[in-house]
């Protein structure tokens, strides 16, 4: 069958928003930092404001010339649309959903919470930093995890110079807190 004729999904909605949605314990907030919320919020206006627009023209342009059986133009615009509209869809969801809070309040402490930069040893005395964050602005490749992670969790409420435990599937590790730090205050 011409995949022309094949009706895709409505409820197509991004993979990524129910593992996301799973990811934050039943009854908890989803927690976000001002930086990430403001992150979530350039990225929606750029789609509505900029590339949707752009797509919609581009569609109109190609559905003008003609048959859009064969319209590569076309095909791949009103694909892409849908990809924007569902991103849009879930970026507004996120916000809707999204529970901001400053870790700046915390500047000073020496404990865990959320927003804080941690800088721990293994077991291996291997030295690792890590800032904790909401799951809409982890990068692990940054050092940035979400706050639901196992590490995050063994970390939280602990405060410099203890030694936490990390359960893990090859046993429990201890960790020791070196430095914990939070970002200044923003002066208003």
């Amino acid at each position: 069958m011409n995949k022309a004729f094949v009706k895709e999904s409505d409820n197509d909605d991004d993979d990524d928003a129910v593992a996301l949605a799973q990811a934050i314990p039943p009854g908890a907030k989803n927690y976000i930092t001002p930086a990430g919320y403001k992150a979530i919020k350039d990225e929606l206006l750029q789609l509505i404001d900029v590339d949707r627009p752009e797509v919609v023209r581009i569609v109109h342009w190609a559905a003008s010339n003609g048959d859009r059986s064969e319209n590569g133009d076309y095909i791949y615009g009103k694909r892409r649309l849908r990809e924007i509209d569902r991103r849009i869809r879930f970026l507004t969801r996120r916000m809707d959903t999204a529970f901001i809070v400053d870790p700046s309040v915390h500047h000073g402490n020496d404990q865990v919470f959320f927003g804080a930069t941690v800088t721990y040893l293994n077991k291996a005395g291997e030295e690792h930093t890590v800032t904790i964050v909401g799951i809409d602005e982890l990068d692990p490749l940054r050092g940035r995890i979400s706050w639901v992670s196992p590490v995050a969790r063994a970390l939280t409420k602990g405060r410099e110079g203890d030694l936490v435990t990390l359960q893990t599937p090859q046993g429990d590790e201890e960790l020791e807190i070196v430095s914990v730090a939070y970002p200044e205050p923003v002066a208003d």
